[in-house]
């Protein structure tokens, strides 16, 4: 008899009883969560957003005796008004079809990517993945100084005082920077009380520790609490749920993505460059 139940030839399968993972076994959907983490279209990068992941999430939580369902996730994170938004659809379906839900980390699953991964149950990562980053960063340039050696004229007009705050073309301002820290604590904030609403007493350090925006890789963060332990998704659902059969719900792809064209073919050229090379940026800031 084969040792790996998900091998066996399909008809085979079907006629095993449920102890050797045949008919009845069940099955796991595994939705892939990979990419940056903003609104809108995709561009040259693969982006996540509530939009994008509906469908698959949707068919994921409604196939016919799922186990639990498995988020695959890879993201260095993004948006932090769309990782709540799918984060909460995720809950959402969880919690209407009574279906457990499991995450992977594989190589980055840090900040936004973090946020998605504490709507599942339970959490596991690979000895070599980088997870954490529970913070808010905002970065830019200053072009005030470049301007003003150019000869250059910077012109803004305004209808209040509040609109034109942290223009790269104006020496910053310290009152604007206190505005930015204020919008950007706020988030951390409710950053924070996410993961401890959904880790609990699974977290094992203070929140000084876990919460400065650093990353671990995957066994230092099963220390902390961060995930629940080390595994692969076949090692934990074949140990989890034996004979039940991995099956992808991935998006319909578009035309355009079936013969193998970026779909930036449709939008702004100039936008789908600055995406890909925010996109560049931010998993640059793990290795990778």
């Amino acid at each position: 008899m084969a040792k790996n139940p998900l091998t066996l030839p399909k008809p085979l399968a079907d006629k095993l009883p449920d102890r050797f993972g045949g008919a009845g076994s069940g099955v796991v959907p595994v939705v892939r969560l990979h990419g940056m983490i903003a609104s809108g279209g995709a561009g040259f990068s693969r982006v996540l957003s509530a939009e994008s992941v509906e469908e698959p999430l949707r068919r994921a939580f409604t196939t016919h005796d799922a186990k639990a369902v498995a988020l695959l996730i890879n993201s260095p994170g993004g948006s932090p008004t769309q990782s709540e938004y799918i984060a909460s659809r995720i809950r959402q379906l969880a919690n209407e079809h009574d279906v457990p839900v499991i995450a992977f980390c594989e190589d980055v699953v840090a900040s936004g990517g973090y946020w998605l991964a504490c709507a599942a149950d339970e959490i596991y990562a690979t000895a070599t993945s980088v997870v954490g980053s529970i913070g808010v960063i905002s970065a830019g340039f200053g072009f005030s100084e470049l301007i003003e050696r150019l000869g250059i004229e910077r012109r803004l007009h305004s209808a209040g005082e509040a609109k034109a705050r942290l223009d790269p073309f104006f020496v910053e301002k310290s009152e604007d920077v206190e505005w930015l820290n204020t919008i950007q604590e706020g988030i951390h904030d409710e950053f924070r009380d996410w993961v401890i609403e959904r880790r609990g007493e699974k977290l094992k350090a203070t929140e000084a520790n876990l919460f400065d925006g650093d990353v671990w890789l995957g066994r230092r963060a099963a220390e902390l609490g961060i995930v629940d332990g080390i595994g692969t998704l076949r090692e934990v659902v074949e140990k989890r749920f034996p004979g039940a059969r991995l099956e992808m719900t991935e998006a319909r792809r578009t035309l355009f993505a079936r013969l193998g064209l970026p779909t930036a073919v449709l939008d702004d050229a100039a936008a789908a460059i600055v995406s890909a090379a925010s996109a560049r940026v931010a998993w640059s800031r793990y290795g990778r």
